[in-house]
């Protein structure tokens, strides 16, 4: 079951088609639903379709969150959803891909961002520094994957241990979504290699202080051959995101035959669009980070120019890398709405350095761009 345990049976009205129920709907169900092309159509859907649809199975996994037994991991647990709704509802964005099934996609997509944003929590204000721990916790990402993995004790490594279920039941409504799929096994090496290098990620970087750089350095070194030039920090940032996760899976539920696109949507997304994307994070967390004593990519470049200017051709290359793609459109506005969501956010407006750097990142996408950018400023605001 994917919103509930035999426990749990308030949530049962609730739950989505089962695998079975998706393979018939995907045999008999005629499609009418365009992908949006243009700012006015993706920001319409925003709106009357993406956000109710994701603040609906947040809200969900808000209530379940308040079940957990555990003090310190239901704190975790409720913090992560309160204070990173916006990368739910950016995320669920790509759900508009999967066309009629949008709804299954932006489910699938919060469950997934759920785990990513419960885990970050977990590792950034954590009772351990052991890599054990983070590796064992991140399990979960990639058994979300794995429709046939049975849970495991992600917990094994730390002192907090009873979630009553609620990381497995994440896990859960994600495999049971991917169960569905008739040809999700044959592309799921493609989808669970971005995971694999999310995972690796949460690893290193929130380790001891002193051994963050040093991994992250030799991790890169491994990578550094089948990469474009990039410093070890860019690498870093393009593994941390889950946007290629949720193009292809979305892309999966669209439509049978679909199969052929996933891998060119993963080379597509990584490294530029999702370096991008984990970037643009790091720039407006930059107060933040300094306070948490947290790692943040964006402080090791050596001054503001070069930042921009590297900002400036992940921006380009990342446009390049899905002019190929069906839908092209459409990851052309993810791109532009990326620089919209993220310099929009009210902790640019409280960073001097940060609100400058804004004003010349935006120029590079000109007027659409800035029309998005003024729609997210209203959206951040009535949120």
């Amino acid at each position: 079951m994917i919103w509930a345990t035999a426990r749990d049976n308030s949530l049962l009205r609730t739950k989505p088609a089962c695998a079975k129920d998706l393979s018939a709907q995907f045999a008999s169900q005629e499609r009418h639903l365009r992908t949006p092309t243009h700012i006015l159509s993706l920001t319409t859907r925003m709106i009357l379709q993406v956000r109710p649809a994701a603040h609906g199975f947040l809200q969900r996994w808000k209530e379940r969150a308040r079940r957990i037994p555990d003090p310190e991991l239901r704190r975790q647990a409720l913090a992560s959803i309160e204070t990173k709704t916006f990368h739910c509802e950016g995320g669920a964005l790509c759900g508009l891909l999967a066309g009629d099934f949008y709804r299954e996609a932006i489910q699938f997509i919060v469950a997934y961002q759920t785990i990513s944003d419960y885990l970050d929590n977990l590792c950034d204000r954590s009772t351990s520094q052991d890599p054990e721990d983070f590796r064992a916790l991140h399990e979960a990402m990639l058994h979300a994957l794995t429709p046939e993995a049975p849970p495991a004790d992600y917990y094994r490594f730390r002192r907090e241990q009873d979630d009553g279920g609620y990381l497995a039941e994440l896990a859960q409504t994600c495999q049971t979504i991917l169960d569905g799929l008739p040809e999700y096994r044959r592309v799921a090496p493609s989808i669970r290699e971005l995971a694999r290098l999310y995972a690796d990620l949460q690893v290193h970087k929130h380790v001891r202080p002193d051994e963050r750089e040093p991994r992250l350095k030799k991790w890169f070194d491994g990578y550094r051959p089948i990469l474009p030039e990039m410093t070890w920090y860019e690498f870093a940032a393009s593994t941390g995101s889950t946007l290629g996760i949720f193009c292809m899976v979305s892309q999966l539920l669209r439509k049978q035959g679909a199969a052929p696109i996933v891998e060119p949507i993963r080379k597509a997304y990584f490294p530029w669009v999702q370096g991008l994307h984990i970037l643009l994070d790091y720039l407006i967390d930059q107060e933040e980070d300094r306070r948490g004593g947290d790692l943040n990519f964006c402080s090791y470049y050596e001054n503001h120019e070069r930042l921009i200017h590297r900002f400036g051709h992940f921006y380009n290359m990342a446009h390049a890398s899905v002019a190929g793609l069906p839908d092209a459109k459409f990851h052309h506005l993810i791109i532009s709405g990326l620089l919209s969501i993220y310099l929009s956010d009210q902790k640019v407006s409280r960073q001097k350095d940060v609100r400058a750097i804004a004003g010349k990142l935006l120029a590079l996408g000109g007027a659409e761009t800035f029309f998005f950018y003024l729609h997210c400023r209203v959206y951040h605001r009535l949120s």
